[in-house]
């Protein structure tokens, strides 16, 4: 069985260890050395690593106390966001000299649909190589790229060669290279629904395709579909560059959990400041607000309030976050707090149309 044409040239990059190679480019006495952007403190979490503390074990959302066990040698640095930022606006503006199809995901990702693309390249594969290149041209940093036929299967092959490399799976090559793919490597596949289709004897996508969309539906409700499609090669999510920010918050972790509503009103109102600044910042404002709280236990709970008209200012973002502080007793001691603000008045953004897919038979991989 194969794929039947037409299809569409997507085109996956992802920065490598971007925050910690930031951190490296602008420190060139880090280089070469286990780093990790974050805290090591008590309470300190790994945001980014870089590839030679990837080497020992560490990872990003792991506690920084685990990550100096698995490193003692790691250097922790504190993270500079709106350095981030400055670099991945750089890297967007090459992306767009390629197409105007530009999925941010991250700042350190994204996705393009070159099937139509404006410097007359004329394979897919060789527009990777070019923008990996012209990354680190104008920025020092190393990107990597997979290519293929749609976002799902470029997602994948762009981490197949990581660090600074690519891998293109064209369309002759997709299905074999689904079947023989760990199920791991599938998205919307973590752990528990691993160990679930393990325990049914899936473990490739080989064995995951030898079963009905009925049976895999049963056992794993709407993903069923997804899997059962996915696995052929079928994903037919367009590259959306009107993809909007649908909220904006803020939080912290505490050094010490705090186990009074009384202790948490002023961490709420420094919150509800650095949020209006970021709604002030980005030119919206919202009329949901939802406040997250994770417990020492580590469960978290949110409780959220629609309001009937927009807000940005301290004022009313604070009373209504400390009304849903009050709405109901702790269940324990918090370790992180945080609000954020949805349903923003930032306009829709008006679609890029693409082309029919008819038309998209002339770009080689």
């Amino acid at each position: 069985m194969s794929l039947s044409p037409p299809f569409r040239k997507i085109i996956h990059v992802d920065m490598d260890a971007f925050f910690a190679s930031v951190e490296q480019l602008d420190n060139p006495s880090l280089r070469g050395l286990p780093v990790a952007v974050g805290g090591g403190g008590k309470r300190g979490v790994v945001a980014a690593a870089s590839y030679e503390a990837r080497k020992f074990g560490v990872r990003s959302a792991m506690s920084g106390i685990m990550a100096k066990r698995l490193c003692p040698d790691l250097i922790f640095v504190p993270p500079r966001f709106d350095r981030y930022k400055e670099i991945s606006n750089q890297i967007r503006l090459i992306f767009h000299e390629h197409t105007d199809l530009v999925e941010p995901l991250s700042l350190d990702e994204a996705y393009l649909d070159v099937t139509q693309h404006k410097k007359g390249t004329p394979s897919a594969t060789l527009i990777a190589q070019d923008i990996r290149e012209t990354i680190l041209k104008r920025t020092g940093l190393n990107a990597s790229a997979g290519v293929s036929i749609n976002k799902f299967v470029a997602k994948i092959a762009s981490d197949i060669n990581k660090p600074n490399g690519q891998k293109t799976i064209p369309p002759e090559a997709v299905l074999s290279f689904l079947e023989t793919l760990d199920i791991r490597k599938f998205f919307g596949i973590g752990k528990v629904t691993a160990d679930k289709m393990y325990g049914l004897g899936i473990f490739t996508g080989a064995d995951l395709k030898k079963h009905s969309e009925d049976f895999l539906i049963e056992n794993f409700g709407k993903s069923g579909r997804y899997f059962y499609q996915a696995v052929r090669g079928i994903h037919p999510s367009e590259v959306k560059p009107e993809r909007i920010q649908k909220s904006i918050g803020a939080e912290r972790t505490f050094s010490e959990n705090i186990s009074s509503e009384i202790f948490l009103k002023e961490k709420i109102d420094a919150l509800a400041e650095e949020l209006s600044r970021r709604l002030k910042k980005n030119k919206v404002s919202g009329k949901t607000i939802t406040l997250k709280l994770k417990y020492s236990d580590f469960n978290t709970q949110t409780r959220s309030k629609t309001i009937p008209y927009f807000i940005s200012s301290k004022d009313l973002i604070l009373e209504n976050a400390l009304d849903l502080l009050y709405q109901e007793n702790l269940n324990n001691s918090v370790r992180l707090v945080g609000i954020s603000m949805g349903k923003l008045n930032n306009e829709k953004a008006t679609p890029i149309k693409q082309l029919p897919v008819s038309v998209q038979l002339h770009i080689d991989f």
